[in-house]
């Protein structure tokens, strides 16, 4: 391959033709809808009758709602936006829970309503959910009962105008929700009193079917105007400063992804038959598309767990459902492999298993096909790609490597001058594809950065094979992964540098067994009195758990380029060579 060449999704067309003669029509035709609504709306009626999701809690108390429940309830939560709270079309509904069963109802709401779905991180702290209101410029919130005291402090400060709340084991049988919530509230003492005015989850879906009624209204009219230019959903991720910025996804960006996602694996899917377990949390752009949409569009029953950790969590949703995929992290996958009870009685039925948002390490993909008997197929994505840009092909999975694009997609490996690169030499990672986001929400000169000529600029260094198999080399520079969580050094260390006495900070990410990597600070102090303890009590009053270093080293000075600017990558050497 020339060094003007680039790689293009032509090589699928073998995988395509085995998908396509083992699944028979289930994967002709991939132009699915014109908007998401539509596409829901299409599963819903196909597989009415069957159980749509299933939230199984870690004793193994559950609840369930069919895809004709949701289909009812998401078409009630939107009248309710619409006609009660006031919304107008495009408005802007921020979601903050935990895997649980209101949260696809509210989702698929938000969406039938016209309205643009932002999903929130439940575990972010007052700053950050303030931040991410204000930014995304939220009208309404949907909120879990158990982070409802940190909202009640900081509503004041943002355009929000109207709260629901919800609980993990709403939609349980009556007696099992009872003594759910009485637990929560009264023995562990999750769930906080606030003052906040506010309707809870049932009374929203009460005034949006009696508007309904009242006024004979077809949800339909918000929403299939909708095309696939128009935006869906707001994303955030991280940047290289440290800012939050929210990915601009379309209906397009996310229709196609589901294509694409239904070329690769629609083939080894049998629709209305497959049973997916989610612990990876669905306001994760990869659970989001990958469990939510995909799988609700094949008719799967995905089995919700509010939270994989510990990893005994999720014990019981293998014990009691006939879980046939799964998707995870490396860190998921390895927690899982040393458990007893899960190695001893693996699952019979597992027969697809995907990785992604951190490197799968070849030795948990090795024990894993040992133990279950089916392989793990890794992929890559982003957050500004829906998330999906390359994949293993089903059944011809390759060791260390993200597999190749998806239909549809290019990707090029460039060097600093944005030049091809040899085969087999590393380069960054550009993409071009329907996948890829509209742009960064009111952030244009991001934009401009990172989308050139149509290429998405990824930060992440790979190296292609003759074949046109990739693997990654490298990440994004600084970026640091904690079980498939980013964290971004600078947002850590402008946490840090809020502490008076200190001068300055390097935070880098190190090796751990149990979260792959893990959060280090290395501080330079500007007067004594300030211990490790210190540091890490600060940051966690301003931080996320997974954000929040681990360990503090105090140097008397940082390695720095001539013009003053920190060096992390020699930061990392020095610690390398203790």
């Amino acid at each position: 391959m020339s060094n003007d060449q680039f790689y293009d999704s032509k090589p699928w067309e073998s995988f395509h033709r085995v998908a396509r003669s083992e699944a028979g029509d289930a994967t002709d035709g991939h132009h699915l809808h014109d908007n998401l609504p539509a596409l829901i709306q299409a599963s819903s009626q196909t597989f009415s009758d069957k159980t749509a999701f299933t939230t199984c809690m870690p004793n193994g108390m559950n609840g369930h709602l069919t895809y004709a429940q949701v289909d009812e309830m998401s078409d009630a939560f939107a009248v309710y936006l619409r006609e009660v709270v006031k919304l107008e079309a495009g408005t802007r509904v921020a979601v903050q829970m935990p895997n649980c069963l209101t949260l696809p109802v509210v989702a698929f709401g938000i969406l039938k309503a016209g309205c643009t779905l932002v999903n929130v991180n439940p575990l972010y702290t007052k700053r950050e959910m303030e931040h991410q209101f204000n930014d995304s410029g939220a009208q309404a919130l949907v909120i879990v009962d158990m982070f409802v005291d940190k909202l009640e402090a900081i509503l004041p400060k943002t355009g929000i105008k109207q709260v629901v709340v919800t609980s993990v084991a709403q939609w349980f049988p009556p007696v099992v929700r009872g003594v759910l919530k009485a637990v929560l509230k009264h023995w562990n003492r999750v769930i906080p009193k606030h003052n906040l005015n506010v309707d809870n989850i049932n009374q929203a879906l009460k005034k949006g079917r009696e508007a309904k009624a009242k006024s004979n209204i077809d949800v339909r009219q918000y929403w299939e105007h909708l095309t696939r230019s128009d935006t869906a959903l707001l994303q955030y991720t991280g940047g290289t400063t440290g800012v939050s910025k929210g990915a601009v996804l379309t209906h397009g960006n996310l229709i196609s992804n589901l294509e694409q996602v239904d070329s690769v694996v629609g083939g080894h899917i049998e629709p209305g038959k497959e049973c997916i377990l989610t612990a990876l949390p669905i306001y994760h752009i990869f659970a989001f598309t990958v469990n939510l949409l995909a799988f609700y569009h094949k008719g799967g029953h995905n089995v919700l767990v509010p939270s994989p950790r510990p990893i005994q969590n999720c014990q019981r949703a293998f014990d009691n459902y006939a879980i046939t995929a799964i998707s995870g992290v490396n860190t998921l996958y390895n927690a899982l492999l040393n458990e007893d009870w899960f190695t001893v009685y693996p699952p019979k039925t597992m027969k697809l298993a995907m990785a992604g948002g951190t490197a799968l390490h070849q030795s948990v993909a090795e024990r894993w096909r040992t133990v279950v008997g089916s392989p793990i197929a890794e992929g890559y994505g982003l957050t500004e790609t829906s998330p999906v840009v390359c994949f293993n092909p089903i059944g011809h999975e390759r060791a260390n490597s993200i597999g190749v694009p998806a239909p549809g997609t290019d990707v090029r490996l460039v060097d600093e001058q944005g030049k091809t690169v040899p085969v087999g030499e590393p380069g960054e990672i550009i993409v071009r594809g329907p996948q890829v986001m509209k742009g960064y929400w009111n952030r244009p000169q991001d934009t401009a950065d990172s989308i050139k000529d149509g290429w998405f600029y990824t930060g992440d260094i790979g190296v292609m094979t003759e074949d046109g198999h990739f693997s990654i080399v490298d990440r994004k520079k600084d970026m640091i992964l904690v079980s498939g969580f980013n964290v971004y050094p600078n947002e850590v260390e402008d946490c840090i540098a809020r502490i008076p006495q200190v001068q300055e900070s390097a935070v880098i990410g190190v090796s751990d067994n149990q979260t792959g990597e893990a959060v280090q600070a290395y501080v330079v102090l500007r007067e004594e009195g300030v211990t490790e303890k210190d540091v890490i009590a600060h940051c966690k009053q301003e931080l996320a758990a997974y954000k929040v270093p681990k360990k503090v080293v105090f140097w008397s000075e940082l390695p720095k380029t001539p013009v003053g600017k920190v060096l992390r990558k020699e930061v990392r050497a020095a610690v390398d060579k203790q």
